[in-house]
């Protein structure tokens, strides 16, 4: 049984924003939505960012590309040009995704030279300009993810005042991720880890925004953690590499957990043999196994036998005749090394 999307009005948007999936640059790409949708139908998925410059000067619509069933699906947009970014809104729309969401919270070099990400959190009143011209540009939810400040700034000056700023332009949904970027001496990987969290001033944000939906993001690593946040006021929670390293401990259960939803699949190995069908196509298109199954490593994370199933497609998909069977393979050598393990 494959997961069917999941029609959504704006009630339903918010409600899916419950527990979402951190877009992450060459991680949340269309194979790594489809295989997510497997295994949770209502958690809200991003897409990795797609930079408004991209689409609209560059013509790249095929970064626009995905699957009907990925939906709830959101688009993120890296930019900082107001009527670039409402262009940029509106492809997205035309593409059928069902929210725009506005990166300020990339820390990397790259990011940074096209004045985008973090370092929009410098500039609160370009950020609200920028978020009124795409929610007169589209019918859509226009979302804004942010840190809770960059470099040497107080965040708790900066943050209150940048969030007033968007909700005066019309932003009804933002997800901070509760960690300062540091701009200059950090790395990427470094920003997701070295500067402290702080969870207690997210809540505080909540209590002087208590009609501005909130989630959180940074350092959840179980779908317990999440649901303790929600239990405690906060509107949603968006999980960034737990949900991409062990897929089946996060969404695998979240529809239940947080959704109080039946999920589509009945256990990991139901979930894979689901991805054959999408993996037939995919490769009849042209495509290479290995596009997909990288995304399917952590399935069985914490399992008997998830190494020999890490490894078997982690060896052979790359070849160039590789296809579904070897998946079929390597759930065979999971189950031989569950057995082994017994």
């Amino acid at each position: 049984m494959s997961a069917e999307p999941v029609k959504q009005g704006i009630s339903d948007i918010r409600r899916s924003a419950r527990l979402s999936v951190a877009p992450m640059m060459d991680w949340t790409d269309r194979h790594c939505r489809y295989f997510h949708r497997q295994l949770g139908r209502h958690a809200l998925l991003y897409t990795e960012m797609v930079t408004a410059p991209a689409l609209v000067r560059g013509g790249a619509v095929h970064l626009l590309e995905h699957d009907p069933a990925e939906h709830p699906v959101a688009l993120q947009l890296g930019g900082s040009d107001p009527a670039e970014l409402a262009k940029a809104a509106r492809m997205g729309q035309a593409a059928g995704y069902v929210e725009i969401n506005l990166n300020c919270g990339c820390p990397s070099d790259r990011v940074q030279s096209g004045t985008f990400g973090a370092v929009l959190m410098r500039q609160p009143a370009l950020v609200a300009e920028c978020v009124r011209a795409m929610q007169d540009a589209v019918d859509l939810p226009v979302t804004v993810k942010c840190r809770i400040g960059v470099d040497d700034q107080d965040p708790e000056e900066v943050l209150p005042e940048f969030l007033a700023r968007i909700v005066a332009a019309g932003c009804e949904r933002v997800t901070i991720h509760a960690r300062k970027a540091w701009l200059q001496g950090l790395s990427p990987k470094e920003n997701r880890d070295i500067p402290p969290l702080d969870y207690d001033l997210v809540r505080r944000m909540k209590q002087l925004f208590p009609n501005l939906h909130i989630s959180i993001n940074g350092g959840v690593a179980r779908l317990e953690e999440a649901a303790a946040l929600l239990d405690g006021g906060l509107d949603g929670v968006m999980i960034g590499r737990a949900a991409y390293h062990q897929p089946w401990d996060i969404l695998g259960t979240a529809d239940a957990r947080i959704f109080g939803a039946a999920p589509p699949q009945p256990g990991p190995e139901a979930a894979a043999r689901a991805m054959l069908p999408y993996i037939e196509r995919h490769l009849s298109g042209g495509g290479r196994l290995h596009q997909v199954t990288r995304h399917m490593l952590g399935l069985f994370a914490g399992r008997p036998g998830a190494r020999a199933w890490r490894r078997h497609l982690s060896e052979g998909a790359s070849g160039a005749d590789a296809g579904p069977e070897l998946v079929e393979a390597a759930l065979e050598r999971l189950a031989e090394a569950g057995r082994d393990a017994a």
